[in-house]
């Protein structure tokens, strides 16, 4: 997906709030805000939301020294997550049909995102999800992929979210790799983040190689892009992967809520949606 004019607002009051939470000097905010500004200037042609978003996160990293400035952020959205992991398992072992209400609540996670939306009800969120009709619905045709695949590469997305992620993929009967990001990037989830709840114990869990609030496989590690190449079937988690991989031909399902009206347009859905889209055919 293209960046639009209205994505710029938006990545500069990502950085400035990641700014804040590194404890930016006046002066280093500043020029996180102006090298921001040049970032969004000499913008390239075609490139993505989390293309840019990468960049001016680097920034706040260089300049304030502080290479997780979300650290707090997704300890304390893991936490919450995990702390509903009873009820959870509760509402799957209660409904008729486990694996669509196990899609349904990873999806509902996706809405622990701090980059378009930092407030948010979970539970509220959670019965809306559950009940709500799919604004997109491939499910069927996912369950056909199902079927027919031998494993399953599931690129997460945020942290917190991967926790509702690990409920859906104790669900799957087919062998999992999760993919999570190279490095801290945003509250998006990493090595570290998934293997804190053990998500390691119940799927592969390997990095993209990529500090990039998205999927851009040119710019991810090799042994990633061969799983990438090779893969039969790919869920694809939040709106960072839909930005970066909804014009790549592969064997992709994106799973997500619409928390912003760009990419709502760009699916032709409003904002609220609950989406399982599959992606361009190979």
């Amino acid at each position: 997906m293209q960046t639009y004019i209205d994505c710029y607002p938006c990545v500069l009051r990502q950085v400035i709030e990641a700014a804040r939470m590194a404890n930016a000097s006046p002066s280093q905010a500043r020029k996180i805000v102006q090298e921001t500004l040049d970032i969004l200037k000499s913008l390239p042609e075609g490139a993505t939301p989390p293309a840019i978003g990468s960049q001016a996160h680097r920034t706040v990293r260089e300049i304030t020294g502080n290479q997780d400035p979300y650290a707090e952020v997704k300890r304390e959205a893991t936490e919450k997550a995990l702390s509903m992991l009873p009820q959870l398992h509760k509402i799957i072992d209660s409904s008729q049909d486990h694996l669509e209400t196990a899609i349904r609540l990873s999806i509902a996670g996706n809405i622990m995102d701090f980059g378009p939306n930092p407030d948010y009800d979970l539970w509220e969120v959670i019965e809306a999800v559950l009940h709500q009709d799919f604004a997109v619905n491939d499910l069927p045709k996912l369950y056909e992929y199902l079927g027919r695949s031998q494993s399953i590469l599931f690129l997460g997305d945020n942290a917190g979210e991967h926790v509702f992620d690990k409920v859906l993929i104790e669900q799957l009967t087919l062998p999992v790799t999760y993919v999570v990001r190279g490095g801290p990037v945003l509250n998006d989830v990493t090595m570290a983040d998934a293997v804190a709840i053990g998500l390691d114990q119940t799927a592969e869990v390997m990095d993209n190689g990529a500090r990039v609030p998205g999927t851009i496989v040119s710019m991810c590690n090799p042994k990633f892009q061969e799983r990438f190449r090779t893969a039969d079937l790919i869920l694809a988690k939040g709106m960072g992967n839909y930005e970066t991989l909804s014009e790549v031909q592969a064997p992709i399902f994106f799973l997500l809520q619409v928390k912003c009206p760009i990419i709502g347009a760009d699916i032709g859905v409003p904002v609220g949606s609950t989406v399982i889209k599959k992606g361009l055919d190979t």
